[in-house]
């Protein structure tokens, strides 16, 4: 009800637009779910552990369990690939325009790929399409690359990206070693079986019942990964679109409760006190020359923004934060200045517009500093796991989805997961390996391809379920002396290659003709 009140702020040509670009990312989210249903089904299809239309009405059901369930650590992933304050420095119009270019470069490049039957990633797709439009944006709003885009949460996305597919290559060849070594007794050989195999020796066409079990199980686990992982990041480009279109309403979240509010201004007081008694050993981590500084450039005029009376903290707060300056004293003015601005809150709604928008500002500074203390050398493994669960305390507050964004992205992925997924399961299942697969095959393929989405969904980097997955079955393949088609592996990787700089320059084009409306 509150998020109504919130909505008729707009005007109605803009929250027009808004629900259509809202409709955009469904739309999205109901591709990916049929474009990307053949990573979690195709196994269990062709080795006869599930008839298909169950076994795609099973993972639109775990598909749904996993957005609901998998937590917002991409999704946030995907906000701040584009710096907020990019889309907060512009009109409402124009950040609209930029999301319907990214959506729409996005559905045109896997509804494509999906028609010729290609299994490229999703989220290479729309990690792209974010690029290019940020790219793009430069035009238009007179900013650098380096403020278009968040370079360093690029790099991170960038790697999870490359690297997880050769993780899948990898383990998936790995455990099928080990199958290979530990399962190929007289009772078990059976796991190496194909289901024609199967058939042929025991007159059965499903597998054995624990194969068939351990089959059923880790699909379920594909299914949850995929959801909790590409779910994720339609919440976050709803999230992306009502921040910058609409941030009054969403910079934080307003429907926090007065005792979170005071947890995490807790939180924030001790970060206060950890810097005061630490105030020397981090002044020569922090305070350096400007050559050697850890963590930003100078700035000429910083003492006219360290010392302030309580009164100004509001004026400088922006001076320092739009200087991006990282010295001890602002850093600690900066923090006193939140702790006021989270004291005697019973609820948001008493804050008024240009204090929650300077709110999220600190916060994210304060996580960012957080982050950036973590990861040096010279701090303690107890002070870096003691200022983790105060990173987290602190972002509870903007790192946040109402639970009505969770469920539509969750209905649409896993309605999308129920059909049209036959088109790239046929590659997937009969056109990577020349021959059938093994039961064996298939359990080192799914295992590693539930195990790593799984992992990399905890740890907030969004990364393809179909590159995993297709290169988790080829190193099976591979390495159980299998063959694989050179020429599908070939269109594979080349759809992979092509993907990233497609989707750049489709969304590019795409922001630059919607700008001209």
């Amino acid at each position: 009800m509150l998020y109504l009140n919130l909505f008729q702020e707009l005007g109605s040509y803009t929250a027009c637009m808004l629900g259509i670009a809202i409709l955009f990312v469904l739309i999205y989210e109901f591709i990916n779910g049929f474009h990307d249903t053949a990573n979690s089904v195709v196994t269990v299809i062709y080795t006869k552990a599930l008839r298909p239309q169950l076994a795609v009405i099973f993972s639109g059901i775990f598909n749904f369990f996993g957005v609901f369930f998998g937590g917002l650590s991409v999704a946030y992933s995907i906000v701040h690939l584009l710096p907020t304050d990019l889309l907060l420095n512009i009109s409402s119009a124009n950040g609209l325009k930029m999301m319907f270019a990214i959506l729409l470069a996005a559905i045109m490049w896997n509804f494509g790929t999906w028609y010729y039957k290609l299994p490229v990633s999703s989220s290479h797709t729309l990690i792209g399409a974010i690029i290019g439009a940020g790219f793009f944006s430069q035009k238009f709003t007179n900013i650098s690359i380096c403020q278009a885009l968040n370079l360093s949460k690029l790099l991170d996305i960038f790697l999870s990206l490359i690297i997880s597919p050769f993780i899948g290559f990898f383990l998936s060849g790995i455990l099928i070693l080990i199958l290979r070594r530990f399962w190929n007794n007289k009772d078990a050989h059976k796991i190496h079986l194909t289901p024609l195999e199967r058939e042929k020796q025991d007159g059965k066409k499903k597998p054995p019942f624990w194969i068939r079990i351990s089959l059923i199980f880790s699909a379920a686990g594909i299914s949850f990964s995929h959801g909790a992982n590409d779910g994720q990041k339609g919440i976050g480009l709803i999230m992306l679109m009502l921040i910058g279109v609409f941030p009054v309403g969403f910079v934080i979240n307003m429907d926090i409760s007065t005792y979170d509010i005071h947890h995490s201004r807790d939180a924030v007081n001790n970060l206060h006190e950890y810097f005061e008694n630490n105030r020397n050993k981090l002044k020569k981590l922090i305070e350096t020359k400007p050559e050697k500084n850890l963590f930003a450039v100078e700035y000429s005029d910083i003492n006219q923004y360290i010392f302030f009376e309580k009164n100004k903290y509001e004026e400088c707060i922006s001076n320092v934060l739009s200087k991006n300056i990282y010295q001890q004293s602002c850093i600690i003015l900066i923090i006193e200045y939140t702790s006021e601005l989270l004291s005697n809150k019973r609820t948001f709604y008493q804050l008024n517009a240009e204090e929650r928008f300077h709110l999220r500002k600190s916060l994210l500074f304060i996580s960012d500093i957080i982050n950036k203390i973590i990861n040096l050398p010279e701090i303690p493994d107890t002070d870096k796991k003691f200022l983790k669960n105060l990173c987290r305390d602190i972002t509870y507050i903007i790192e946040y989805s109402p639970v009505w964004i969770v469920v539509i992205i969750a209905l649409s992925l896993s309605l999308g997961t129920m059909v049209s997924w036959e088109r790239v399961a046929q590659t997937i299942g009969e056109k990577i390996g020349k021959n059938e697969m093994t039961y064996a095959q298939s359990l080192s393929a799914q295992f590693t391809s539930a195990f790593s989405i799984g992992i990399a969904s905890y740890t907030g980097m969004p990364v393809s379920t179909t590159h995993v997955l297709s290169s988790a079955i080829a190193g099976a393949v591979l390495i159980d002396h299998g063959e694989i088609q050179k020429k599908t592996v070939r269109n594979i990787i080349l759809a992979w290659i092509l993907t990233l700089p497609m989707s750049m320059i489709l969304s590019g084009i795409l922001y630059i003709l919607i700008s001209k409306i």
